[in-house]
């Protein structure tokens, strides 16, 4: 069929490769369990892709057409592909490195079990405030976070969930954070704007967030006993050499970050510098990971930092729980994660591509007569598009694009389309196990999605507050009358 012979599908044509997919991914979960996002996911995203092409094909797009759609949205993620494959190189290096075991020494000692979890948090928020990036906050002061709580015996669902918390509440407020950047100009505000704008809803669900944490921290935690902590601090010790100046790669990276270097040159950065710390200072680490070789000692250190980039760390501390902890990294521990991504953006792709996806939030919108209605739509059809398109940027830009302009015709200022945006958009994209960020946070901390869902309070939270916000009217900045005057004249060119 000629291509420009396009037609709309129906809703109930637009849902069918919706149902489907649901259907297939709780068969998953019935017939595989916690393995599901090991293969079973991935195949369900395909099969369900390949139902929406045979729906677009029914309605004039033609399989190349619809094949361009896939490598374009594939295409869409592959900054975040190149960034899991560094972290997972940076994971490697430096837990080889002593860098993660020191970091994991010295928080022992420091972090009382009761305040651990509202620790994570604030810790996490310090750190991607300055870097801008939950990524980067998870996937180095994070990895040390989960090796503590795993020392002290917490749970580890609990603290992926303060981990994430603070991490999305510090990305949020930073003027660093590219999601930060991009909802305002979605919307049609400033930067500064928005993020003013945003503390309304940020800050009393980071407070709620911190208040749930540290009741269950001090009522609920049963961390281990201080006999078997200095168990875990002897083989520490015992297995690495412990030092300060090991975390200087972590500030080398911090400071990159801040710098405005992008996540990828400064996460590789990263995980090279640990390279060489390991083959300066752990010596000894490195040749009982290569095992027996003919090699001369330099060559079989350099065999080791090679074989820490692509492939998994194994420890041998002698300690099994810490064995179990520090066993993992290189590129090769991000390859399912990379295929549950590509599967997941097949099938948003094609969702987008044949107008699949715009039918189901439009219906969203027509139902939204009420200003606390057009901010429940955007929540959803944020919520939704993470679901559906499994990448947060298109949460982000898609209902931006569709909401926009009924924003301005009902005279609210843009700030609040911008903060609906980024309180659904950005905040529920790791819950979702196939998503992009839900995908990268469970690989990168170790901890299933759905183990660290419920504990996510302040992405959980933040929803909830802005639909509150919309229905009651607090907060929502009506557009001032010389504005709303502009707005109408700017959607009349349009």
């Amino acid at each position: 069929m000629e291509a420009g012979t396009h037609r709309t599908p129906s809703l109930a044509q637009s849902a069918i490769p919706v149902v489907v997919l649901i259907g297939l991914l709780a068969s998953s979960v019935f017939f595989f369990g916690s393995d599901s996002s090991y293969g079973p996911n991935q195949i369900a995203l395909i099969l369900a892709a390949i139902i929406g092409a045979v729906v677009g094909m029914r309605h004039g797009y033609t399989w190349q057409e619809i094949q361009d759609g896939m490598v374009h949205g594939v295409s869409l993620a592959m900054g975040a592909l190149f960034i899991l494959l560094v972290v997972g190189s940076l994971i490697g290096t430096w837990i080889m490195a002593g860098i993660v075991p020191t970091m994991i020494y010295y928080g022992l000692q420091i972090l009382s079990p009761k305040i651990f979890y509202a620790a994570c948090c604030i810790i996490c928020a310090l750190v991607a405030v300055a870097t801008g990036s939950s990524w980067t906050t998870a996937s180095t002061v994070g990895i040390a976070l989960i090796g503590i709580a795993a020392a002290f015996n917490l749970n580890p669902g609990i603290a992926a969930g303060a981990i994430i918390s603070g991490s999305y509440f510090g990305d949020k407020m930073s003027p660093l954070s590219d999601t930060t950047n991009l909802a305002p100009a979605m919307a049609g505000t400033e930067l500064f704007v928005h993020i003013r704008h945003m503390l309304w809803t940020t800050v009393p669900s980071i407070l709620i967030a911190l208040v749930l944490f540290t009741i269950i921290g001090f009522f609920g935690s049963t961390a281990g006993e201080s006999n078997d902590l200095q168990v875990m601090l002897d083989a520490l010790s015992g297995s690495f050499n412990i030092g300060w100046y090991l975390l200087l790669p972590v500030a080398a990276v911090l400071v990159l970050i801040v710098k405005k270097m992008p996540a990828f040159p400064a996460l590789l950065v990263g995980a090279l510098l640990g390279g060489v710390f390991a083959v300066l200072f752990q010596q000894d680490v490195v040749l009982q990971y290569v095992g027996e070789t003919d090699l001369p000692r330099v060559p079989a250190l350099l065999k080791g930092f090679w074989m820490a980039m692509f492939g998994e760390f194994t420890a041998a501390t002698g300690n099994e729980a810490l064995d179990e902890l520090l066993t993992r990294g290189g590129m090769v521990s991000m390859l399912n994660t990379v295929w549950l991504i590509v599967s997941a953006m097949m099938f948003g792709a094609v969702m987008e591509k044949t107008g699949m996806l715009e039918v189901l939030a439009g219906r969203i919108l027509r139902v939204a007569k009420s200003t606390g209605g057009l901010i429940a739509a955007t929540l959803a059809t944020s919520i939704g598009t993470n679901i559906i398109a499994s990448d947060q940027y298109i949460a982000i830009v898609l209902p931006g694009r569709m909401f926009r302009a009924e924003f301005a015709k009902r005279r609210l200022d843009p700030k609040n389309l911008s903060r609906a945006l980024e309180d659904a958009g950005t905040l529920t994209s790791p819950l979702i196990p196939w998503n992009t960020c839900g995908a990268f946070m469970a690989t990168a901390l170790g901890v299933p999605t759905f183990a660290y869902l419920p504990f996510a309070f302040f992405n959980l939270t933040n929803p909830v507050i802005s639909a509150i916000y919309g229905f009651t009217g607090f907060s929502i900045v009506p557009l001032e009358e010389e504005e709303g005057e502009k707005a109408e004249a700017a959607l009349e060119v349009v």
